[in-house]
């Protein structure tokens, strides 16, 4: 990168021959003023920093972060989970609301993570509320407070501060304020009991494609009857996707996501007594990870966010490596771009594509307008990544709380060369500079 000092009618202006915006990629100049990109001129119009062959990217929008702070810090926290991030090219996340104690299922809730979070944050923030049996009546006053939507599960959530929502409860919680749900869809009726095993085929028997796909049809009922907008959060069964399909030729508002781990890992490669690899729903087929790629590329998947879902090592329980009793998550928001880049390049997909999902549609779906794009008015949150750079996962490179990781070993293609939050160059080691987000910001 060189430092061209730029014609004076911009704070900053950075050039690059690969700039990817919503129209495509192209060869640019983005001009940023007070925080924001205040135009894109030609390549060769304005002086500026040069980064040449480094693709110039808006920052990743992460909608689907586990910080668990406050109560379980021990697991992750602001200042680790945001690091990664920044690291990972995530300019902003959005928080989950549970795992944290108390959970975000109540105004002065939110007011509690807020105060654990204010200023130890280095990417941007928003935060999710909870809907769970007998708080209906809070989640207008923790809208109002500027939440970004409500998360709710129809099967056991592993933390018992947080109890699902039966398809009654749902139907009325949908009712209950305009407002987006995002929606953990196992059916509980379909899951069956894990045997101590350290075979992770005795695991993944247990939470049958099946339990997704009923799930999936009871949130699109109740979207269907009630008019209600819904996400499905971390698809794995390919199995779903005609049925959301259908449902919007209906016209009903549902979108979808899935995780670089359904996308770049297989059930046939896990280890017997790996348990980093343990999540809810879980890695399935190479067969079914082709579909999700397939459902990924007809827009019936509409982004790739992390799930990121952290603890500490005892709770994999790798001395035993009994996937019956391991926490259920992946870590894996720092690695989240290189993952998806590394298999998305093999299959003929491009960096546009790529931040369509990782960060355009995220933020329009989250309700972030000014987030993840490249275009005049948007934030000026920008990532310089070598497309062709290469490296392997190791322990020492990982900035969340536990370097513990099921992409262990492998090596990845792309580099994150350098961050730009609101305009100003961050690093994970800097003072944080992260704000809190509302809808609409």
């Amino acid at each position: 990168m060189s430092g061209e000092e730029n014609n004076g009618d911009y704070d900053l202006v950075l050039r690059s021959r690969r700039v990817v915006t919503p129209q495509g990629e192209r060869p640019a100049a983005v001009c940023l003023r007070d925080g924001r990109i205040a135009a894109i001129e030609d390549y060769h119009a304005v002086t500026g920093e040069d980064l040449g062959e480094l693709a110039l990217l808006p920052g990743l929008v992460d909608t689907h972060v586990h910080v668990n702070e406050p109560g379980r810090t021990e697991w992750e926290g602001f200042p680790t989970a945001t690091r990664a991030a920044l690291a990972g090219g995530v300019t902003t996340i959005v928080d989950m609301p549970l795992n944290s104690l108390p959970p975000t299922v109540t105004a002065d809730a939110l007011r509690i993570k807020r105060r654990a979070a204010a200023g130890r944050c280095h990417v941007d923030v928003g935060f999710w509320g909870g809907a769970v049996p007998g708080n209906l009546a809070d989640l207008p006053a923790l809208h109002a407070a500027g939440v970004l939507g409500f998360k709710a599960f129809l099967v056991d959530s592993g933390v018992p501060e947080f109890p699902p929502l039966d398809p009654a409860e749902l139907w009325r919680a949908l009712e209950s304020v305009d407002a987006l749900f995002v929606l953990h869809a196992e059916d509980p009726a379909e899951i069956l009991p894990t045997p101590e095993s350290g075979r992770y085929a005795d695991f993944v028997v247990t939470r049958p494609p099946l339990a997704e796909a009923k799930a999936v049809a009871t949130v699109l009922a109740a979207a269907r009857a009630t008019g209600a907008r819904v996400h499905i959060l971390h698809l794995s069964a390919a199995e779903a996707l005609p049925l959301i399909s259908e449902a919007r030729r209906d016209g009903v508002r549902v979108t979808a996501e899935t995780c670089p781990h359904y996308l770049a890992l297989t059930a046939e490669e896990v280890p017997d007594g790996a348990t980093e690899f343990k999540c809810c729903p879980p890695i399935r087929s190479a067969a079914n990870r082709d579909a999700l790629w397939a459902g990924l590329a007809a827009g019936l998947i509409d982004c790739v966010v992390s799930d990121h879902s952290p603890c500490p090592p005892a709770l994999k329980n790798f001395d035993r490596g009994d996937f019956a009793s391991a926490w259920g998550g992946i870590a894996s928001l720092q690695l989240g771009l290189p993952v998806i880049w590394t298999q998305a390049r093999q299959r003929g997909h491009s960096l546009s594509d790529v931040v369509r999902w990782m960060a355009r549609r995220p933020a329009q779906i989250a309700g972030l307008p000014t987030k993840g794009r490249i275009e005049p008015g948007a934030d000026a949150d920008l990532v310089a990544f070598a497309p062709d750079g290469r490296f392997t996962v190791e322990p020492a490179l990982l900035r969340h709380r536990h370097p513990i990781t099921p992409y262990a070993g492998r090596k990845l293609f792309g580099e994150v060369r350098a961050t730009w939050l609101r305009g100003d160059q961050v690093r994970p080691d800097e003072p944080p500079r992260g704000r809190f987000l509302r809808r609409g910001a």
